[in-house]
């Protein structure tokens, strides 16, 4: 559920600050360096902000999404006993990467008299804190923006799956779809279009809706597919517990090829990283920022936890990529998949801005005034257009999932932040303990990233093998 909030790095940031004269003011009263107490958030310039609750509702926004309903099988792939325990350990991770990356921005703010920093910023004065460093400082800036765009268009592409499962499984189902709950089995499905059609036809309205490049005009939609989602999520929660078999007879440990599986799928689902300082940039009274993060994150992780854990309880080895198609074909829970259908749809356009304000502007800036508008539209033709390509290349909903999550969340969400804090602090008494710390979860984060991507992609290639081989034996 993603917010205008979520649009962070990259050039349509600067546009979100209020520069008032109090702001431009004040770096000349604050000189350069270390002024200002890593305890004391202050505000330079300080200006009205978002208050306690409203933070923490972005956040929580921020947070949840598709990942949340990949997290059932993500649990599948590493047991009904490692997969909640491996949760709960990434989410303190995650957490205490969240936590570092504020810190550093706000100690390489306060050192540089500049009233905040996004996450490429960070990156960037960080590694000119590092002398060998330091010459290549804007590439650190570069692979922020590198990545944040790679996340962003892998949401995209994992939308474009998640709607056309859905509504194909919701259209296949419709002429036999009754009010009986109580049985996967109500209904005979009366096949139609294959997934990849159903892309093809999402595309013209795809385009139409990013089309809109006021966030303002989409806040209406954004709040009605926010209620959506949420009404959804507790009629999916209501399912699965009503509907768990005893005895249960799962295996508490998943196989070891599989569990990069799950580290992609859950690494994807905390996608919160990228909306962590401009939260806490915006806040009335930063100084209450960890308290937002702390509750918010908590909630998150117990969601994860839960939703993983008693989807894979209910629907066990037959659980598939998004739990909503595994729910009954009944129009309360046809209604549910419309509802969050809608909601992924309106969240497509949002989580799209980031890569298009952080590309458009590169490329219209490059030709003239009567030309920018065309260039602006055709960049993002042509973004909506490679993630349909690449949806309908990998349509498979849990390995999308799980590659995105592994190529670039792992980067953003665990790698990055430790680093950063080594380079922000390794010049004023940082101990050992802290270094090897950061060390290891930079290189758990490494080790995900690489053993996630090479599963991902293995099992993508087997998968359309698979597919194809099927497809020849039908033709003969």
């Amino acid at each position: 559920m993603a917010s205008d909030i979520t649009y962070h790095d990259g050039p349509a940031f600067s546009r979100i600050q209020d520069n008032s004269p109090a702001d431009e003011e004040q770096p000349a009263r604050q000189p350069p360096g270390p002024t200002r107490s890593q305890s004391e958030y202050e505000r330079i310039g300080g200006r009205a902000g978002s208050s306690f609750i409203q933070t923490l509702i972005h956040l929580l926004k921020g947070n949840i999404g598709t990942g949340l309903l990949g997290l059932p099988l993500a649990v599948k792939n590493a047991g009904l006993v490692m997969g909640p325990l491996s949760l709960l350990v990434l989410g303190i991770v995650a957490i205490h990467c969240m936590r570092l990356l504020v810190k550093c921005s706000h100690h390489l703010s306060g050192k540089l008299g500049k009233p905040f920093l996004n996450y490429g910023e960070a990156v960037e004065y960080g590694m000119d804190n590092v002398s060998f460093l330091s010459r290549h400082s804007k590439f650190g800036r570069h692979m922020v923006n590198l990545f944040l765009i790679i996340t962003q268009l892998g949401f995209c592409c994992v939308y474009f799956v998640f709607l056309s499962d859905n509504i194909r499984q919701v259209v296949e189902a419709a002429n036999g779809t009754s009010w009986d709950c109580h049985s996967n089995d109500t209904t005979v499905m009366v096949p139609t279009f294959d997934s990849k059609i159903y892309m093809l036809i999402f595309l013209p309205f795809v385009i139409l809706l990013v089309f809109t490049r006021s966030l303002r005009v989409l806040a209406p939609f954004s709040s009605i597919a926010n209620l959506a989602m949420a009404g959804s999520l507790v009629l999916i929660y209501y399912y699965s517990i009503t509907n768990i078999s005893l005895p249960i007879n799962l295996p508490a440990v998943g196989q070891p090829r599989d569990y990069p599986l799950f580290f992609g799928t859950a690494i994807f689902a905390f996608e919160g990283i990228g909306v962590v300082l401009p939260l806490e940039n915006k806040m009335q009274h930063p100084e209450k920022f960890n308290k937002v993060l702390y509750m918010g994150m908590g909630v998150v992780t117990f969601l994860y936890i839960s939703l993983g854990t008693i989807g894979y309880m209910c629907f066990g080895q037959d659980i598939r990529g998004s739990i909503t198609l595994n729910l009954p074909n009944c129009w309360w829970y046809q209604i549910v998949k419309l509802l969050y259908s809608f909601g992924i749809f309106i969240t497509y356009a949002l989580q799209f801005y980031v890569p298009a304000e952080i590309l458009v502007p590169l490329a219209v800036s490059r030709v003239s005034e009567r030309f920018r508008l065309a260039v602006d539209l055709l960049i993002r033709v042509a973004l909506v257009l490679f993630t349909c390509a690449l949806a309908i290349l990998i349509p498979e909903l849990d390995l999308v999932i799980s590659l995105v999550g592994s190529i670039s969340s792992s980067a953003l969400a665990l790698i990055l932040p430790p680093m950063l804090q080594i380079m922000t602090f390794h010049n004023e008494g940082m101990p050992c303990w802290v270094v090897l710390k950061n060390v290891f979860i930079s290189l758990l984060g490494f080790v995900g990233f690489v053993a996630g991507t090479y599963i991902s992609i293995v099992e993508i290639i087997n998968r359309n093998k698979e597919r194809a081989a099927g497809l020849h034996l039908q033709v003969m």
